[in-house]
C-alpha cells in the first residue's frame, strides 16, 4: 500500500511540476463516475484545441518556407485581423458601436473557432457552455443541423460573446439598426459582412487542408512514398473542387460588399453556390472512408501523422448548414419585391433539400453514389409515374440521374424494416431517345378509364373525407378513423393509377420501349426537357454491373426528393386542404415570342393528387403578341396550384398523331403559381405575370368560395330572364319553355353536339356575360350573336341560366323528397316515388326539365366523339338543377368539401336516374292519376 502511494506521488510530481496536484473530494462511486465522464469530455476538447494549434504551427511553417512569398490571393482582410485571428474581436469588428469587450469576451483561441458557429457543438439547447458527449459514430458522420432556429439572432447563444465575431457584434448592430431610421436593408450588409469574414476563414482552412497534398503527391511517385496516390485521392477527395467553388464565390461577393449599395444584387451568387452542392454530396459519401484511410495512414506512417492530427475534414460538412442559416437571415432582411428575393428563396430551397437528403440516413453503411469512373452521379429529378407494363398500370418511382434514367418499385417490407427500392429497368441517357409522332402510331392504344368511373371515385373519396372529419369532430375512435383513412387511400390510389391518359414514351437504342401515362402535358414536358438538357453533355453509353446497379438503387431511398405518393390521405392534418370553389381567371396577353405563330394557352389545376386541364383560350393567329383577354371560371376541388401552358398550334395534318391522347402542338412555355388562400380570397381581381422560357403571360384571377358561388340570388329587375322565376318568364313569353333555353339548345345541337367536352369545358366568361346581357335585354340581334359566338360560351350561358334561377328547377320544396327517393333500394318504390315527384313539379318547371332531358340524351349519344357520357352530363347539370337556394341549404353545409360529397353525389344520382330512364312523356305523366305517397 505504501509503495503504491509513493509511486502515485512521483507520478503527480512529474505530471504537475512546481505545483500541487488537484484534489477531488468524491464521496461515492456515482460521483466518481460523473467526474470521470466530465474529465473525459474536457480532455477531448483540450486535445482538439491542442491538435488545432499544432496544425496551425505546421501550416504557418510551411507558408513561411514558400519562396518567393505568395501575394495574398484573397482581398484585404479587415484591419487588425491577423492570419490566425489572434487579435481581440473589437479590434476589427465592423460595428462602430462596440468600443469595449463584452463581459466574458476573450480573444479567439484558434483559427477554426473564428467561424460563424451556427449550431456550435460546445453549447446545449439552453446555451450552457458544458460540452455534450458526442454520440457514438458522430465523429464518423456528424449530423447536419438544418434548423433555422439556430441562427444567432434567434438562439440564446446569440447573446453570448463566443470566439466568432458575428455573435459578438450582430445583436448590438441589430438593436442599433432598428434605431437608425428603419434602415432594414443595412442588416443585409451586416449579415453579408459577417458571412464574408467566415467564408474567408473557411477558404483558408481549405487551403491549409490542401497544403500537404502537393508534396504528398510529389513523393508518391518516389521509391519512398509517404502515401500512395490512391490514399491521397481518397483522403483529399473533392477538397480541391470545393475550394475552387468557394474561392470563386468569395471573389465575386467581396467587391459587392465592399462597394455596398442598397440595390445591389448578389442572389445569383448564392443560387449558383447552391446549385453546386452536388460536390458536397460526393464529399459526404466519401467522408467515412476518408477518415478511416487517414487514421490507418497515421498509425503506419509517422510523417503523415504529424500532418494528420487535425485534417479539418469535418469542416466542409459543417459549411452547408451555416450557409443555409445565413440564407435564412438574408431572406428576413430582404424585401419581397427586391430582385434578390426569389433567387435567395431558390438557393435556400436547394440547400434545404440537400440537407434533408443528407440527414435522411446518417448511417455508417452509407453508400457512395458514383459512376464506375468515380465521378459524382447526381439526382436531378424524381417522381411517381404510372407505367403501362404488360397491359396493366403500375405505379413506379422514376429517378433521373445525370447519366441514367432508373425506374424503381418500392419493395414491400416487414414492419420496422428499412424500406428499399427494387430496380425494374434503367436506360443510360446516351442510349435514350424519344419517338417521333410517326413512330408512336405503332404503339398500342391506351385504354382510357371512362370519365364517369373517375367521377364516381371522386365522390366516394369526398364522402369518406367527410366521415373522417365528422369522426374527428365527435372525437371518434382512432381505430375507426384509421379504417376510413385506409379506405380513402385505396380509393385515391386507384384514382391516381387510372386517371392519367397522356402517353410519355421513351426508347432504348437497343430496341426496348417503355410507356408512361401522365395526367398533364406540363409534367411530360418537364421530364422531356430535363432529359434533353442532360443529353446535351458528352455522355457515354455503359452497362452497370449487378453490384453497381444495387449500389445505385440503394442510394435512391436516401436521395429521393418526393417521399410520398401524391394522395391527400398522405398529408398531415395541419397541411392546407386546398381551395374548394371557383377560380375566375382572365388570360390577358403574352410577350417575348421571337417570331409570329398561332398561339393559345391552357389552364390546369390540381385535383385529387393530379393535374387536370380546365380551360383553353382561342388560337390567336400569326402574332408575336397575342391579346386574348378571355375570362374563365374554373371549379377547384381542393386545389393548391394553377398552371398555364402556352402552345403553338399545329395545322399540318401530316404531323398529327393517330393517338387521341397525344398532344402534338408545340409547348412554347409553361409556368405554375401556388394558390395562396389569403392572397386569392379577395373580392378584387389580383393581377400577376408568369415568366416561362423568356415568355411573359399576363393574367388576373379572383376566387369565390363554393358556398358563396352557389348562392341563388333573385334578380332585382324582373324584366330580364336571369335570376327570374321560370314561371314568370314563360308567362311573359307565352311559351312552355323559356326562349333562352330553346335557343341555346338549338345552337348546341346545330354545331356543338360533337364538340369534345361540350358543357364541361369552360366558355369565355366575357362572352357568357355578353350573351346574358343580350338575353336579359331581349335584343333583336340575339340570333345573329348566337351564330357567331363560340359554342362553349353558349353552353356556359345555358348552365348559368339554370344556376342563377331564384330556386332550383326541381324546386326547394321537393328537394328533401328527391334526396330521400333516390336513396330507396327497392326499384319499384324508387320508380313510383321519382315519377310522382316529377308530376308534383309546376308545369313550366316540368316541361323545361323534360325538354332539357331529351337534349342531354342526344348529346350523350355522341359520346364516342364528344367524350360526354350520361354520367358526365349528370355531374355537370345535377347540382345546377337541384341545388337548393341559400335558405334551404344553410343546414346542409358544414365543411368546404362537404358539398362535393353527400349532397352533390345525391344530386348527380337524381339527374342520372332520369337520364337513364326510358323517354318520359309530359302527357303520359299527367294522365296517370294514381296516388303515390311521397312518405319515404
Amino acid at each position: 500500500m505504501g509503495t503504491g502511494a509513493a509511486t502515485l506521488g512521483m507520478e503527480e510530481a512529474a505530471e504537475f511540476p512546481g505545483e500541487p496536484a488537484p484534489r477531488m473530494e468524491l464521496g461515492s462511486v456515482r460521483a466518481m463516475e460523473r467526474e470521470l465522464e466530465r474529465c473525459r469530455r474536457h480532455l477531448r476538447r483540450l486535445q482538439r484545441a491542442l491538435a488545432e494549434e499544432r496544425f496551425k504551427v505546421l501550416y504557418l511553417e510551411a507558408a513561411l518556407a514558400r519562396a518567393p512569398p505568395r501575394p495574398p490571393a484573397l482581398p484585404r482582410r479587415p484591419p487588425g485581423l491577423l492570419w490566425g485571428g489572434t487579435k481581440t474581436r473589437n479590434a476589427w469588428c465592423p460595428c462602430p458601436h462596440i468600443t469595449h469587450l463584452l463581459p466574458g469576451c476573450s480573444p479567439p483561441s484558434s483559427l477554426l473557432l473564428a467561424d460563424f458557429n451556427y449550431g456550435a457543438e460546445d453549447y446545449d439547447a439552453e446555451g450552457n457552455e458544458e460540452p455534450k458527449a458526442l454520440p457514438e459514430g458522430s465523429e464518423t458522420m456528424p449530423y447536419i443541423d438544418e434548423s433555422p432556429t439556430m441562427s444567432p439572432q434567434l438562439s440564446a447563444r446569440g447573446a453570448l460573446c463566443h470566439a466568432d465575431c458575428w455573435l459578438s457584434w450582430a445583436p448590438c448592430c441589430v438593436a442599433q439598426g432598428e434605431r437608425d431610421a428603419g434602415k432594414g436593408l443595412e442588416m443585409r450588409k451586416l449579415v453579408l459582412s459577417g458571412f464574408l469574414a467566415s467564408e474567408e476563414i473557411y477558404i483558408n482552412q481549405l487551403e491549409a487542408l490542401l497544403l500537404p497534398m502537393k508534396p504528398l503527391k510529389a513523393t508518391a511517385t518516389t521509391s519512398q512514398p509517404v502515401l500512395t496516390l490512391q490514399q491521397i485521392e481518397t483522403i483529399f477527395y473533392k477538397i480541391q473542387d470545393i475550394y475552387e467553388i468557394h474561392k470563386e464565390f468569395y471573389d465575386n461577393l467581396c467587391p459587392k460588399v465592399q462597394q455596398w449599395d442598397s440595390n445591389i444584387t448578389m442572389g445569383h451568387l448564392f443560387q449558383k453556390l447552391a446549385s453546386q452542392l452536388g460536390v458536397y454530396k460526393a464529399f459526404v459519401d466519401n467522408y467515412k472512408i476518408a477518415l478511416e484511410t487517414a487514421e490507418k495512414c497515421s498509425q503506419s506512417n509517422y510523417q503523415f501523422q504529424k500532418i494528420s492530427e487535425v485534417t479539418l475534414l469535418y469542416k466542409p460538412i459543417d459549411r452547408v448548414t451555416r450557409s443555409t442559416l445565413v440564407l435564412h437571415d438574408l431572406l428576413k432582411h430582404t424585401p419581397s419585391d427586391h430582385p434578390d428575393y426569389p433567387l435567395l428563396q431558390d438557393a435556400l430551397r436547394i440547400s434545404q433539400n440537400f440537407l434533408s437528403s443528407i440527414n435522411e440516413d446518417i448511417d455508417p453503411r452509407r453508400t457512395a453514389v458514383t459512376t464506375p469512373k468515380g465521378e459524382t452521379r447526381q439526382l436531378i429529378k424524381d417522381g411517381f409515374l404510372v407505367e403501362l407494363s404488360e397491359g396493366s398500370r403500375k405505379l413506379r418511382h422514376v429517378f433521373l440521374f445525370t447519366d441514367v434514367l432508373l425506374c424503381a418499385k418500392l419493395k414491400k417490407t416487414a414492419v420496422g424494416k428499412h424500406q428499399q427500392y427494387d430496380c425494374k429497368w434503367y436506360v443510360p441517357l446516351a442510349d435514350l431517345v424519344f419517338p417521333s409522332p410517326e413512330e408512336s402510331e405503332h404503339c398500342p392504344q391506351v385504354h382510357v378509364i371512362p370519365d364517369h368511373e373517375l367521377e364516381d371515385m371522386k365522390m366516394k373519396i369526398s364522402a369518406i373525407k367527410s366521415e373522417v372529419q365528422k369522426e374527428k369532430a365527435n372525437k371518434g375512435q382512432s381505430r375507426a378513423i384509421e379504417r376510413l383513412k385506409k379506405k380513402m387511400f385505396e380509393n385515391e390510389f386507384w384514382l391516381l393509377l387510372n386517371s392519367p391518359a397522356i402517353p410519355f414514351r421513351i426508347h432504348n437504342r437497343n430496341g426496348k420501349s417503355y410507356l408512361f401515362l401522365l395526367s398533364s402535358d406540363y409534367e411530360r414536358s418537364e421530364w422531356r426537357e430535363a432529359i434533353q438538357k442532360l443529353q446535351k453533355k458528352d455522355l457515354q453509353a455503359f452497362v452497370l454491373s449487378s453490384v453497381e446497379l444495387q449500389v445505385l438503387t440503394g442510394s435512391c431511398f436516401k436521395l429521393r426528393t418526393v417521399h410520398n405518393i401524391p394522395v391527400t390521405s398522405n398529408k398531415d392534418d395541419d397541411e392546407s386542404p386546398g381551395l374548394y370553389g371557383f377560380l375566375h381567371v382572365i388570360v390577358h396577353s403574352a410577350k417575348g415570342f421571337k417570331q409570329s405563330a398561332n398561339l393559345y394557352c391552357t389552364l390546369e389545376v390540381d385535383s385529387f393528387g393530379y393535374f387536370v386541364s380546365k380551360a383553353k383560350t382561342r388560337v390567336f393567329r400569326d402574332t408575336t403578341e397575342p391579346q386574348w383577354n378571355e375570362e374563365f371560371e374554373i371549379e377547384l376541388e381542393g386545389s393548391q396550384s394553377l398552371r398555364i401552358l402556352c402552345y403553338e398550334k399545329c395545322y399540318d395534318k401530316t404531323k398529327l398523331n393517330k393517338d387521341n391522347n397525344e398532344i402534338v402542338d408545340k409547348i412554347m412555355g409553361k409556368g405554375q403559381i401556388q394558390l395562396d388562400p389569403q392572397a386569392v380570397q379577395t373580392k378584387n381581381w389580383h393581377m400577376d405575370v408568369i415568366e416561362m422560357n423568356g415568355i411573359k403571360v399576363e393574367f388576373s384571377m379572383k376566387f369565390t368560395s363554393r358556398d358563396m358561388s352557389l348562392k341563388r340570388t333573385p334578380s332585382k329587375k324582373q324584366t330580364g330572364v336571369f335570376g327570374v322565376k321560370i314561371s314568370v318568364v314563360t308567362k311573359r313569353e307565352r311559351s312552355k319553355v323559356p326562349y333562352i333555353v330553346r335557343q341555346c339548345i338549338e345552337e348546341v345541337e346545330k354545331r356543338g353536339i360533337e364538340e369534345v367536352g361540350i358543357y364541361r369545358i369552360s366558355g369565355v366568361a366575357t362572352d357568357i356575360q355578353a350573351l346574358k346581357a343580350v338575353f336579359d335585354a331581349n335584343n333583336k340581334d340575339i340570333l345573329v350573336m348566337l351564330s357567331d359566338m363560340d359554342i362553349n360560351a353558349i353552353a356556359g350561358t345555358l348552365k348559368l341560366y339554370f344556376r342563377e334561377l331564384p330556386e332550383p328547377l326541381l324546386t326547394d320544396r321537393l328537394y328533401p323528397a328527391f334526396m330521400e327517393g333516390i336513396a330507396l333500394s327497392d326499384p319499384a318504390a324508387k320508380e313510383n316515388c321519382m315519377m310522382h315527384l316529377l308530376r308534383s313539379l309546376p308545369d313550366p318547371n316540368l316541361i323545361t326539365f323534360l325538354f332539357l332531358l331529351e337534349h342531354l340524351k342526344r348529346v350523350a349519344e355522341k359520346e364516342p366523339i364528344n367524350k360526354m357520357s350520361l354520367h358526365n352530363l349528370a355531374t355537370v347539370f345535377g347540382p345546377t338543377l337541384l341545388r337548393p337556394s341559400e335558405g334551404e341549404s344553410k343546414g346542409h353545409l358544414t365543411l368546404a368539401s362537404d358539398i362535393w360529397s353527400h349532397d352533390v353525389m345525391a344530386q348527380v344520382q337524381v339527374l342520372l336516374y332520369y337520364l337513364q330512364h326510358p323517354p318520359i312523356s309530359f302527357t303520359e305523366l299527367k294522365r296517370n292519376t294514381l296516388y303515390f305517397s311521397t312518405d319515404v
